[in-house]
């Protein structure tokens, strides 16, 4: 597996609210499933508030480091929503009042018989010459310039713009996975777990505690770009299982046959 076979991301979600916990973020569950589907390695999420400074060195760190970048939130009508502002700040590029938008917006404002508000407008600000995002539910477009893309944070016009650019990007190789259920605690099985993943390194394995029953047990799920990795070290986690439960049956003097 070469470098070339993987395509990275990372989210920066923005806004005050977020940070408050007055709103419940949904969108980076969503831009999760979304990128693991289409073979993109969600690699890092932030969050921050509406401060144009935290965004702009959140936003310059993301993108320099990862193939792509989706924010969420602040690019609405009101005084906070300063994304447009911090983005064109972050490129060194003005913040304008893009022709396109605006004529998208005024139309369709006269449409539903409403003033089109400087407020209003300002949904219509984004970088000098950046691309837009079409909005297939309220209008007003997202962005994107460079590798950024700039959304809505409101969960329902965001999937609709992750959708309408998704096409557009490329992928990588999709990662395959497979669940084990292990009887066990990560108490009994961290150690040797631990030597399994060292003996497959093209795979990460993950370890997901349960506890059901008043008893421990381990969900381990195994993730490969390549299906014969994959398959050999999961043959070697149900071979550590079987070991463990081999080596608990003599210490108990029982037989695993009994």
């Amino acid at each position: 597996m070469t470098q070339d076979n993987i395509v990275t991301a990372a989210m920066l979600a923005i806004g005050d609210e977020l940070l408050s916990g007055r709103t419940k973020d949904k969108n980076i569950g969503h831009l999760a499933d979304i990128l693991t589907v289409a073979a993109i390695d969600l690699k890092e999420v932030r969050i921050v508030g509406d401060e144009e400074d935290a965004i702009v060195e959140a936003l310059n760190a993301l993108r320099s480091k990862y193939d792509y970048v989706f924010t969420s939130g602040g690019i609405g009508p009101t005084h906070d929503d300063i994304t447009a502002d911090a983005v064109s700040k972050a490129f060194g590029i003005p913040c304008e009042h893009d022709a396109k938008a605006m004529k998208l917006l005024a139309d369709m404002y006269a449409k539903r018989d409403l003033e089109f508000t400087e407020a209003r407008q300002r949904m219509a600000r984004m970088p000098q010459g950046a691309q837009h995002i079409p909005n297939a539910v309220s209008t007003a477009p997202g962005f994107i310039i460079g590798n950024v893309y700039v959304m809505a944070g409101v969960p329902q016009v965001f999937d609709a713009m992750i959708n309408a650019v998704l096409p557009e990007l490329k992928t990588g190789t999709k990662v395959l996975s497979l669940a084990i259920s292990c009887p066990f605690g990560e108490g009994d099985i961290g150690t040797k777990l631990a030597l399994v993943q060292k003996s497959h390194p093209d795979t990460s394995i993950g370890s997901y505690p349960r506890y059901i029953g008043g008893s421990f047990s381990t969900e381990l799920v195994v993730r490969a770009r390549d299906e014969t990795k994959l398959n050999a070290a999961a043959n070697d986690i149900r071979a550590m299982i079987e070991g463990i439960a081999r080596s608990k049956a003599a210490a108990s003097g029982q037989s695993l046959e009994a």
